[in-house]
């Protein structure tokens, strides 16, 4: 029996991603305890793990109360996270029921110490805050540097990898895309589709990592499109990858 993904709708924005299978669960990043109570309790699921990213208190505030009441094993970054049973730093490769085989990324930027889960064998990114559909996380603890190389982290990964980022996002993000790259066909598909998912109030994640590199300006700091508008924004040359990046990620912050 194959893994069931879902995302809960949490707090103002937030989804907490759950996959289940043969009566267990694992949540990530549960911002809001009671949330992931009335799901367990209306599937009749054990809570078996707990996937922490980064600290910050949408992602983390449901988590000692959850920890309490079920023993899941939790696991997450080095952090200020109260609760945490296993530090991870990235690069290890875990075996967590009922997801089986998850290696860790270290991604900062967002925080210093941002992690994510992928999931090879379920085609699945559990990325936090640091990439976002047609956007990424801002930076409060880590550099556009950082930030930069974990985009590059991620892309690297099969084009079929589902991500699975925490916010809802989506619409806001298009409309900044589509300043970059206004008659990019991929983005115009996108927002279309992703404004019928929210007209029925439906998620607009997962999406494929593939369809991501062809529209997400933050990652296609290479395209000539791309940094080409950014050069006409800010008046001055600037070489792509990085420096691009960076003028696109604080261009953002003021959008």
């Amino acid at each position: 029996m194959p893994c069931q993904l879902l995302p809960l709708p949490a707090l103002q924005d937030n989804y907490i991603w759950c996959l289940s299978r043969d009566g267990e669960a694992l949540v990530v990043d549960p911002g809001d305890a009671d949330v992931v109570e009335h799901w367990l309790a209306a599937e009749g699921l054990t809570l078996t793990a707990i996937l922490i990213t980064h600290h910050h208190y949408d992602h983390v505030g449901g988590l000692q109360l959850l920890k309490d009441r079920h023993q899941p094993v939790v696991y997450g970054p080095e952090e200020d996270i109260q609760g945490i049973d296993r530090l991870l730093h990235g690069g290890e490769s875990l075996g967590v029921r009922p997801a089986g085989e998850i290696r860790v990324l270290a991604v900062p930027g967002h925080t210093r110490a941002h992690i994510a889960y992928w999931l090879p064998g379920h085609d699945i990114l559990f990325c936090g805050d640091t990439l976002f559909s047609a956007g990424c996380g801002r930076l409060f603890e880590g550099s556009a540097e950082q930030l930069h190389a974990s985009l590059q982290t991620i892309a690297r990964l099969p084009d079929s990898t589902r991500i699975c980022c925490t916010h809802e996002y989506t619409l806001a993000n298009l409309r900044f895309a589509a300043e970059i790259e206004p008659g990019n066909a991929s983005r115009i598909e996108r927002e279309a589709e992703v404004r019928q998912l929210r007209s029925t109030n439906l998620p607009s994640l997962p999406v494929s990592l593939g369809r991501e590199k062809t529209y997400n300006p933050f990652l296609r700091c290479h395209e000539p499109s791309v940094v080409s508008r950014v050069i006409r924004e800010i008046g001055h040359p600037l070489a792509p990858g990085l420096p691009v990046f960076a003028a696109l990620r604080s261009w953002k912050d003021h959008f």
